[in-house]
């Protein structure tokens, strides 16, 4: 084993992370199902590698100086991120969230440094109007003289770095991904690795996810769900159809199943989301057979949502 020398900086932990088969999970005459553990990212998602893109393209532009203070609406995951970016880089950043969110993930921006607004959720549910609400109080915040916000819905910075993640897979797995799948939120990470898996000719089928309790692509309607970082109501800016072949809508219970699955059988820790994206890949591993493959997401860590229902071992 090669020993890794030291890095610059904790930025450069970000990327290059495993990808793993599942065995215990996958039924019989299957394709091979592999999954890449964005867990291990420093933060425990993979929403790191789109936080330091969008900082840096935006210390490229001239748009973000020092001493300035980064605003983001976020349900979680984005804002542990960039709360982490800004911690290492020197810059404030006020962070709009919800109570409908992890305690943990909002307790993990607080301890980066981050300034944590609420916007009240009544239900404690991601609802169709809850993110609009977060997005209109940090555009508000970001008149202030010195803000600038980051806007991961509309940012096409946010594809730079998932992009990254498509290099990865394509070098992770040289006999070639026939299907790829992941969760859609700001959707940054689908089209970011789309872009790459469909490159130059190759033959990859990207298939979209969402709850089905919000499913805006798929039936054109957002609804109230418990999937944190995903489902967000309405059709992100970065989304192209060009870049995807179908979207499929998962029911948010099967998702929780296959997480307490995954921690069981095959000793992957993740959240909700990851276990959309896992459902939905055995389900197109079932449908090509074997000789193919099929990629999907762990996209964070399951220690955030240990405090919550998710593991409970009578649900």
């Amino acid at each position: 084993m090669t020993a890794q020398p030291p890095l610059r900086d904790v930025l450069d932990a970000i990327g290059n992370t495993p990808i793993v088969e599942l065995t215990r999970v996958v039924p019989a005459n299957s394709a091979r199902v592999l999954v890449k553990l964005e867990s291990l990212n420093p933060t425990g998602s993979y929403k790191d590698r789109m936080a330091r893109s969008v900082i840096e393209e935006a210390e490229k532009h001239g748009t973000l100086k020092p001493g300035m203070t980064v605003v983001e609406a976020t349900g979680g995951s984005t804002g542990s991120a960039l709360a982490f970016i800004c911690a290492v880089k020197g810059y404030n950043f006020t962070v709009v969230s919800s109570d409908a969110y992890a305690e943990e993930k909002l307790k993990t921006m607080a301890t980066f440094g981050a300034d944590v607004v609420i916007v009240h959720s009544p239900s404690g549910k991601v609802t169709k109007d809850l993110i609009p609400a977060m997005q209109a109080k940090a555009a508000e915040i970001s008149k202030q003289e010195g803000h600038w916000n980051a806007d991961q819905f509309s940012n096409p910075d946010v594809l730079i770095g998932y992009q990254g993640m498509g290099e990865e897979l394509l070098a992770q797995v040289p006999e070639g991904i026939d299907a790829f799948c992941g969760a859609v939120g700001g959707a940054g990470m689908t089209m970011g690795v789309a872009t790459v898996l469909k490159g130059e000719g190759r033959q990859c089928h990207v298939t979209l996810l969402e709850p089905a309790s919000s499913p805006a692509i798929t039936k054109g309607y957002g609804g109230q769900h418990s999937v944190e970082g995903v489902g967000i109501g309405f059709l992100p800016k970065v989304l192209d159809k060009a870049l995807y072949d179908d979207a499929m809508a998962i029911e948010e219970d099967e998702a929780r199943v296959m997480c307490r699955r995954l921690a069981r059988e095959e000793g992957i820790l993740a959240g909700t989301s990851t276990g959309l994206n896992v459902v939905a890949a055995l389900q197109i591993a079932q449908r090509l057979g074997p000789g193919k493959v099929v990629v999907t997401v762990a996209c964070d860590t399951g220690l955030k949502y240990v405090r919550g229902p998710l593991y409970d071992t009578d649900k």
